[in-house]
């Protein structure tokens, strides 16, 4: 392997003079150092791209370096540093520096270890790093990077020990071979464009940036945002340096170097957007300006074009009316990552309306749309707007947000949203609004920018009441707005091979990302997952592999979350066949209460509950007698709740369940909620024949309506829900099984009145299916005055009566039988036959011959002994 380059080699790139070297070029030296004077635009970058790589590496020690010129000076980071790249310790140092000298000697320590690692040092001494030498510490910190990021990948394949290619011409030729379409001869003006990068990133990971031949030079920005983006996101390549500055003429090659090091040993994440080139196909658009029906003359008539899955292209978008000529269209890029466009056009007349949507002058499915326009518009006073994105306060830049838009006795019309930023720009904050229910609409909108913003809400084409708002964006960050929760950051209930998984909410706890760190048993570093669900929602979990205390740690900008650490007890792996299901297991509302299921499954043992959460609530168990039971709790304060479910005081599988218990929703009233019929009756439903039952929530206010039917073992049977009139849903579905069904009605997260219902559903007559066995019928060593029995097993044959007779075949008379029922749709036939013979049996099911004709015969010969063959072996003839 080539040795790494010096620091002399460092300094002479970076246009330092060395006078010895240089003394008889006054020229050459003025150049250089006009290009070193303290502002100079390579150093920027370059400090930028070296104080990155640093914190990179110390934040896995929860280090972070703010200037390299002075937070190196005591020696202490820059031990941190080499320690968690070489991964050894270094010699005694002084831990807490004060003095110059103490400073001194910790920077000697440092330096004399690298020297022992094979790195050579040159023109450089602890004095330099003590007096924030800024061009020496640049060059210190470029030979960490030379020795153990970039002269030590993982490249494609072996490196020859013969290979005198210094790292830089290995890296460069690696770069060509990945990317031979492409004229690629330095680290700076060949990357300016952003092309290069896009096409690095797509044969890294062919399908992540396809489009990058068909991009724009003069999108360079654009170009090296995109992919530097796709990069960090699904490769793990962490922006070393920034678009802004890879497209900076005065980028340095030892930035670039840098940020290109890491792209050898990067490995695709699972799910990452993969696609093809541009492709009109994949082209979505939604949204009401497009339906068939429903855009009223007058009024704006919204819709979005989403592109992401279909390349970078054109949108264009023409509006025809019913006389063919053209409407005037607004058409705008919302520059979000879906890359989707804002559409809005305004009908003049009713009819037809036809509107075509081109990519890349390609219609896209389903283009041209015929949209009928009729009516007039609604009455936007009736309008009313609320939520978290309306509040003057508390709303964080670069932090997603929301409010709703309520519609009831408005008329006609669909609402509009249009965001004013601090300047006065109308396009750069992205308003996003959807239908929810009837009558609610949501709008989410992302601010981009600090600053008083303005949201104006339209209905109809006008201003509804109150608009505009104004909403003033804060850029503070506070780890102590961080919430965390979920089952696997609960004390107890993780099991070994559990995926024990959490939640942690940043939402207004403004700029910032969570880090997480857990410690298993021993003080082992335990692998875990942690996925962006969106800006403010992160997912996570970890599975153990052993027994004992758990640490889970989360710092939110730097500092520890409420609650962090978490202390995790992991008990030993169980399996259980007990099931719990219901609305209580993970949502509820204050003071409503909040159902589930327990069964059994015929599992023994003493089931016990508890419940721990913001308040103390109420629980009460009601056993079904069938092996069930119906639990209810009673929440009186909002917050997350641990609902326990312990058999022999220890938790089932997936216990604690955590449940989102919320404020009720205003004039949503659950209780008034009216579910009737067959299908939630405790009998009347038969196996395999279609059932149904009503649900009327006229009187309940708007809330989001859940319908489940679950058997026994938690497996959900299918169900289907349609609207017979407003707010009035007629439900079916089919039981597949006689044993207990539980089918729960839930309203915005509460069962409804007397839900969950049981029902025993029974399996239509059918004598065909009684099966019949026993000594009787299948052993036949039967003596006479001997009592025998044998079993009929009628649980998939229906209900239905039981009637047997046992005939002797030769005196025609009836043997007297003893007809047991074990209830469970189960019988034992007891009976002791009196004489020798052939006997005929008979069963009738509900009036029914069961298709069953079994003969038995007893005998009365026995098995004779002849006593003079039998032989004894084994004993000594007496003398």
């Amino acid at each position: 392997m080539a040795q790494p380059q010096a620091l002399g080699e460092f300094l002479q790139q970076n246009q330092t003079i060395a006078p010895r070297d240089y003394c008889d070029q006054e020229e050459e030296m003025i150049e250089a150092e006009r290009d070193l004077a303290e502002d100079a635009e390579w150093k920027r970058i370059q400090q930028n791209t070296f104080t990155r790589w640093a914190n990179e590496h110390l934040k896995i020690i929860d280090k972070t370096i703010m200037s390299l010129e002075t937070d190196l000076s005591d020696g202490l980071a820059l031990i941190a540093l080499i320690e968690v790249l070489s991964q050894k310790k270094m010699s005694k140092h002084n831990k807490r520096p004060t003095f110059r000298s103490q400073k001194l000697e910790n920077v000697s320590v440092a330096l004399k270890f690298l020297e022992r690692e094979g790195i050579k040092i040159i023109n450089i001494d602890s004095t330099d790093i003590v007096d924030c030498k800024l061009k020496l510490i640049l060059g210190l910190i470029w030979l960490l990077i030379l020795h153990y990021s970039i002269s030590m990948p993982i490249w494609d394949t072996e490196v020859d020990p013969n290979d005198k290619q210094t790292p830089k011409q290995r890296l460069l030729n690696w770069v060509k071979n990945r990317v031979p379409d492409l004229p690629i001869h330095n680290f700076t003006t060949d990357w300016n464009d952003g092309k290069a990068i896009g096409a690095l990133v797509d044969n890294v990971a062919p399908g992540l940036c396809p489009d990058w031949a068909s991009w724009d030079p003069k999108d360079a920005l654009q170009n090296a945002t995109e992919a530097m983006g796709l990069a960090d996101d699904w490769l793990g390549v962490r922006q070393l340096i920034k678009p802004d500055e890879m497209t900076n003429p005065n980028i340095d090659e030892q930035s670039m170097m840098t940020y290109l090091s890491q792209y050898p040993s990067a490995k695709l994440k699972p799910g990452a957007p993969l696609r093809q080139p541009t492709n009109p196909n994949r082209v979505r658009c939604y949204g009401p300006g497009i339906e068939p029906s429903g855009p009223i003359v007058n009024a704006p008539a919204n819709f979005t074009v989403e592109t992401f899955s279909a390349g970078k292209g054109n949108v264009e978008v023409t509006v025809l009316n019913p006389n063919g000529l053209p409407e005037q269209v607004d058409c705008r890029f919302n520059n979000d990552k879906a890359l989707t466009y804002s559409v809005s056009y305004i009908p003049k007349m009713e009819g037809v309306h036809k509107v075509i949507v081109k990519f890349n002058g390609r219609d896209v499915p389903k283009s041209p749309f015929d949209v009928k326009v009729e009516g007039v518009a609604g009455d936007a006073e009736k309008v009313t707007a609320s939520g978290p994105g309306l509040q003057p306060d508390g709303v964080m830049v670069k932090k997603p947000t929301y409010f709703d838009i309520h519609t009831k006795d408005a008329g006609k019309g669909v609402p509009e949203v249009i965001i004013l930023d601090p300047s006065g720009h109308k396009t750069s904050v992205a308003a996003k609004v959807r239908q929810i229910e009837n009558n609610l609409w949501r709008c989410d909108y992302t601010p981009a920018a600090v600053g008083l913003h303005s949201i104006n809400v339209f209905y109809a084409g006008k201003a509804i009441k109150n608009s505009p708002f104004g909403v003033r964006v804060s850029p503070t960050s506070d780890s102590k707005k961080v919430r965390a929760f979920g089952r696997g950051l609960q004390p107890t209930g993780v099991r070994v091979g559990d995926v024990a998984d959490f939640r942690i909410s940043t939402e207004g706890a403004g700029e910032g990302v969570p880090h997480v760190q857990i410690i298993g048993p021993g003080g082992q570093p335990t692998p875990f997952e942690l996925k962006a669900i969106n800006n403010s929602t992160f997912d996570g979990n970890y599975k153990p592999t052993k027994e004992g205390r758990y640490r889970v740690m989360i710092t939110f900008a730097g500092q520890e979350i409420p609650k962090s650490p978490f202390d995790v007890a992991v008990g030993p792996k169980k399996e259980s066949s007990i099931k719990a299901f219901g609305p209580g297991l993970h949502s509820g509302i204050v003071n409503k209460p909040a159902k589930f299921v327990v069964e059994t499954n015929g599992e023994t043992g003493a089931l016990g509950f508890s419940v721990a959460g913001p308040s103390q609530a109420k629980i009460e168990c009601h056993d079904n007698g069938d092996g069930s039971a119906l639990v209810t709790y009673y929440p009186t304060a909002p917050g997350e709740y641990a609902v326990h479910i312990l058999c022999d005081e220890e938790d089932i599988n997936k216990s604690p369940y955590m449940s989102q218990i919320i404020l009720p929703p205003p004039e949503v009233t659950p209780e008034n909620v009216k579910v009737y019929g067959q299908g939630i009756e405790p009998n009347g439903v038969e196996v395999g024949k279609k059932t149904q039952f009503t649900i009327d929530h006229k009187q309940a206010g708007i809330a989001p309506l859940e319908v489940k039917v679950t058997d026994s073992i938690g497996r959900a049977v299918p169900v289907q829900v349609m609207e017979t009139s407003e707010n009035v849903k007629q439900v079916y579905y089919t039981a597949t099984t006689t044993k207990p069904l539980t089918v729960e009605v839930n309203y915005g997260g509460v069962a409804a009145p007397n839900s969950p219902f049981r029902v025993y559903a029974s399996a239509p007559l059918d004598p065909s299916k009684v099966q019949v066995f026993g000594p009787w019928i299948d052993n036949p060593d039967v003596k006479p005055n001997q009592t025998t029995h044998f079993i009929v097993d009628a649980t998939e044959a229906g209900n239905g009566d039981l009637e047997v007779s046992v005939i002797n075949d030769v005196t025609k008379q009836a043997v007297p039988v003893n007809l047991i029922d074990n209830e469970d749709n189960t019988y034992t036939v007891e009976l002791k036959p009196e004489a020798p013979g052939t006997y005929t049996t008979n069963l009738n099911y509900g009036g029914l011959k069961v298709p069953f004709n079994k003969k038995t015969v007893i005998s009365t010969q026995t098995t004779q002994v002849d006593v003079s063959k039998v032989q004894v072996e084994g004993l000594e003839q007496s003398k």
